[in-house]
């Protein structure tokens, strides 16, 4: 009996644990089944034809999350393991009705303790989740490559034989590093309802490098003395 050849997929797990985690409705997730690298589109941020692009691309698989009535009994699982019997009876009260998630959540920044051990226990169901579903579509999680950073004694020959090049790079270097630290400073002035959108953003810039770009069609020039016959 034959068995079909699993992809090796170097995964991004913790790109992918976010797109199985986050169910909104306006965020669509995709995993590059080549690079491993999730790319999300959010509804009135991004170019809609940007997401038919990649509904069309091969190379881009549709995330789909777990849903919400699932991540609510995890919290009812993890609910039953705490031994604290005020806090079990707290978070319980938590998730009755709308806005659970947050409440449970609001509850549990009082218990860093129990915060940790929750984070752990909904770590490992997304893992089940993204192994189950990638094992579906036949990819196999293989280590993703390293990055080197070069050390200084790597760059110290390049840059001293360029000094011009030096101050150069060095002004763009500051440039960037302000511009990184606006950016920090943008982001915890955000309020928590926006960050989603604010990160969704941020990703999207990071991976529309990848995408591919439409070819401008040529257009003939009008064939000579065409004006004069009209």
């Amino acid at each position: 009996m034959s068995s079909t050849k699993k992809r090796q997929v170097p995964i991004a797990w913790e790109a992918l644990e976010d797109a199985f985690e986050n169910n909104a409705p306006e965020v669509h997730s995709y995993l590059h089944i080549e690079t491993g690298e999730v790319i999300r589109i959010v509804d009135g941020i991004a170019d809609p034809a940007m997401h038919q692009r990649l509904m069309r691309d091969p190379l881009y698989m549709r995330i789909d999350p777990v849903s919400s009535r699932e991540q609510y009994r995890w919290m009812e699982r993890f609910i039953a393991t705490v031994e604290d019997a005020d806090l079990r009876q707290r978070l319980t009260t938590a998730i009755d009705g709308k806005g659970a998630f947050r409440r449970f959540k609001d509850v549990l920044m009082s218990y860093p303790v129990e915060r940790e051990r929750w984070f752990a226990f909904r770590s490992e169901r997304l893992r089940s989740c993204m192994e189950t579903w990638l094992s579906a579509h036949d990819i196999e999680a293989v280590e993703r490559p390293t990055w080197a950073v070069p050390s200084a004694e790597d760059v110290k020959d390049r840059v001293e034989k360029d000094p011009g090049q030096r101050r150069g790079r060095r002004s763009r270097a500051e440039l960037a590093e302000h511009q990184r630290k606006r950016m920090h400073e943008l982001i915890d002035l955000l309020p928590a309802r926006e960050l989603d959108a604010g990160l969704a953003f941020l990703e999207f810039l990071r991976e529309r490098r990848r995408l591919p770009r439409a070819v401008p069609r040529r257009v003939a020039p009008p064939a000579r003395g065409a004006d004069e016959s009209e």
